[in-house]
């Protein structure tokens, strides 16, 4: 027999119901916890000592292990923090996958009033969204939240996560970039689907930089295939990591790439 999955929702007393035509709102939540303290701009630890990663945003790095801090990386923390302080109330939803590799809760945050914290941060700009499955709720509202910092030029998009021409990465590139080219053919291999880019003479540059999607994330393109991506131009969201002698952006869900023209 499959295992039995219970969803207890839990209401904040005395919520105004108004509260729930805020952007991404919600109020009903799997449960109420206190803050301890806000580590960075996505991730929080909890009184009883849980850490909680903020689903589907992303903040720049804070610097540790000898490495500065990424721009605007110290502004995404102090503007969490200015939401929830010590002692915070905050409403928690699970994601369907529950935990990360590092045992981190997944969860999207509410404040009392039902307002969404990860919405609040996309719309001033202090971070941007990412889509990692299984966990695909408010998809669509954090990405009209990113929309309206975007436009507005404020935080993260006038500077750190601006779209970086392929030609123009270091081989030293790594951690979360927005990256845009042309698409020059498509490889596959037994586990992956490799988008491999133009480079600047117009020649393949699959030796520079290539993005990588795994077999197994391929269910989630049902609106459009790889494939089709043959002599786009794309700007592609994700985590550069050094793979043999390229960097590879690994991406899970379409909403990782936008076509340009």
């Amino acid at each position: 027999m499959g295992a039995l999955f219970v969803c207890l929702w839990i209401y904040f007393p005395g919520m105004p119901s108004a509260q729930a035509s805020q952007t991404c709102a919600s109020t009903r939540f799997d449960e109420i916890a206190t803050v301890a303290r806000v580590t960075d701009g996505d991730t929080l630890r909890l009184q009883d000592g849980r850490a909680v990663r903020l689903i589907g945003i992303n903040a720049p790095e804070l610097g540790h292990d000898d490495r500065p801090a990424e721009p605007m990386a110290k502004q995404a923390r102090d503007a969490l923090k200015a939401m929830l302080g010590r002692g915070a109330r905050v409403g928690l939803q699970y994601g369907r996958e529950k935990h990360d590799r590092y045992r981190r809760l997944l969860a999207h945050v509410y404040l009392p009033g039902g307002e969404s914290v990860q919405a609040r941060l996309l719309v001033s700009g202090m971070v941007a969204q990412i889509v990692v499955p299984p966990n695909l709720g408010r998809l669509a509202c954090y990405r009209k939240a990113e929309q309206q910092a975007r436009k507005g030029g404020k935080g993260v998009w006038r500077g750190i996560y601006r779209a970086i021409p392929v030609e123009s990465l270091g081989p030293n590139s790594r951690g979360f970039k927005r990256i845009t080219g042309r698409i020059s053919r498509i490889g596959e291999s037994r586990k992956s689907v490799w988008l491999n880019f133009t480079g600047p003479d117009g020649d393949y540059a699959g030796e520079q930089v290539a993005v990588r999607i795994a077999r197994h994330d391929l269910p989630w393109f049902t609106s459009w295939q790889p494939q089709s991506l043959a002599g786009k131009k794309v700007v592609v969201r994700g985590w550069l990591t050094a793979y043999r002698r390229q960097l590879v952006m690994r991406v899970r869900h379409p909403a990782g790439i936008e076509i340009v023209r």
